[in-house]
């Protein structure tokens, strides 16, 4: 019997992927502006939420609960400037902050104490997630449009690049 836990954990599945081809998207827009350093960012960012779908497949597997791998929603590819793609990342995380919270309240609420641990990590996460993209839409903004400027930045600080965490859940197929 599969809980509503493990229902959610599906939908998130399909939340994390179209998240990774959202930012996806936004790398292309930044790679076609010849922005490197931001491109460079949200290709990695995409990996990151690929890799979140896959720590969520493999809890599933390792509970034993069927996964069906999904499709990914519609993305958005245009845009007028820098700063509505850093605005979308982080409403986009804002959203996935949400998401997670009620996953960690409904295994919490189904007495999944398993489930509940399992999300610990991720709610951790998206603080740092929401953290990095609020900070790169203030530095976008306060460089009154001169993205070398933000280029310069990236390139100087790790913005949301703590490297890997060892007590990160295990991705299946691996960590990309």
């Amino acid at each position: 019997m599969t809980s509503k836990f493990h229902k959610l954990l599906q939908v998130q599945i399909r939340n994390e992927f179209t998240a990774s081809q959202q930012y996806v998207a936004l790398a292309v827009w930044f790679d076609g502006q010849d922005l490197p350093r931001l491109a460079s960012h949200f290709y990695r960012q995409s990996l990151e939420e690929r890799n979140h779908a896959m720590m969520i497949t493999q809890y599933l597997l390792d509970s034993d609960v069927p996964v069906t791998v999904p499709g990914v929603d519609e993305v958005r590819n245009e845009f007028a400037d820098a700063v509505e793609l850093i605005t979308l990342a982080l409403q986009q995380e804002r959203a996935v902050t949400d998401e997670i919270v009620n996953l960690a309240k409904t295994a919490r609420d189904e007495e999944d104490y398993k489930g509940e641990q399992f999300m610990q990590w991720f709610l951790k996460e998206q603080v740092e997630e929401v953290a990095s993209m609020r900070t790169l839409l203030n530095v976008i903004k306060r460089s009154n449009g001169n993205l070398f400027d933000v280029e310069a930045y990236l390139a100087r600080e790790s913005v949301g690049d703590e490297g890997s965490d060892p007590t990160a859940p295990r991705a299946a197929g691996g960590t990309l």
